[in-house]
């Protein structure tokens, strides 16, 4: 069937295997500096009241890090917050409420992280909250649509949390033509399209959101994370900033611990060295990671 995509599409990422990454280099490292372009230097009260010595650096966009802080605090774990990411509108944004309140409506819709869900939310409300049908990556992603039950079924969820897996199992009803609707990021790959399409899904793709690294980085809360053993972080967008605050990634020698094997492949392409992930993405395999990351480098 044709594959329908309305935003052209970086190539996917290849993942790794193993049940725990962990690829290290046995080098010796020097400290690396910090690179601090047009970041702001005034210390806010958040960031006074910072832990001293922190263990573990947790990076999702503002707000989003609590449950993460939480788990760890019962670990006995200090954590230091440093949002390096924020969303942003994607081109199609303005699309979405209209395509879903159009007569043919979608055999599936298709979402697959937590803000690909919330926007996908606004726009469903905004179309008169349309009976639908959604089929989710992961059990983060469903956490978004708990408490909606009207004309709202989170019918399906891969037997694995990522895209290729829900590419490969995402249900066809009979041997007519599924049609998929994927509100997506528009950095996400094309994974889940192609191979929905290898499938016979009819697929269209619709670019609702982006993720851009935060406009102010605080000076204090920089120094503090280059020193902290274990850097998490939850998507390739993250990587992507962090690195670009160090200026010799293959410098800095301490720990990523990632959520899933995505994230890990992203840190390992762009020169980072110790890298963890969980064969499941999620809170819980997460936080796995990030004590396995803690107890290598002696922290735990």
């Amino acid at each position: 069937m044709a594959l329908f995509s309305l935003f052209p599409l970086p190539p996917p990422i290849c993942p790794p295997s193993s049940a725990y990454l962990h690829l290290q280099s046995r080098t010796s490292f020097s400290r690396t500096r910090v690179a601090a372009s047009s970041f702001s230097t005034s210390t806010s009260p958040a960031i006074q009241h910072a832990p001293s010595n922190p263990k573990v650096v947790v990076t999702r966009e503002r707000g989003k890090n609590a449950k993460l802080i939480d788990v760890l605090a019962e670990h006995g774990i200090d954590c230091l917050e440093l949002p390096l990411i924020q969303h942003t509108q994607g081109p199609d944004l303005d699309m979405l409420a209209s395509v879903l309140s159009a007569e043919n409506t979608f055999d599936w819709i298709v979402i697959t992280s937590p803000e690909a869900g919330s926007v996908f939310l606004e726009a469903w409300k905004a179309a008169g909250t349309p009976s639908v049908r959604i089929g989710v990556v992961g059990a983060g992603t469903a956490s978004i649509f708990k408490n909606l039950k009207q004309s709202l079924d989170v019918a399906f969820v891969p037997s694995k949390a990522t895209g290729k897996v829900l590419a490969s199992e995402l249900p066809k009803d009979g041997n007519k033509t599924c049609t998929v609707l994927y509100p997506a990021s528009v950095k996400a790959s094309n994974e889940i399209e192609e191979g929905l399409s290898r499938r016979g899904f009819q697929v269209v793709r619709l670019n609702t959101y982006t993720t851009v690294p935060v406009d102010h980085v605080d000076q204090v809360v920089l120094e503090k994370a280059l020193s902290a053993p274990v850097v998490a972080v939850a998507s390739p967008s993250a990587v992507r900033a962090w690195v670009k605050l160090i200026s010799e990634p293959d410098s800095w020698s301490n720990a990523v611990a990632c959520i899933g094997e995505t994230t890990a492949s992203a840190a390992k392409r762009l020169g980072l060295r110790n890298v963890y992930f969980p064969m499941q993405p999620g809170l819980d395999g997460w936080v796995g990671s990030i004590l396995e990351a803690l107890r290598a480098h002696d922290s735990f």
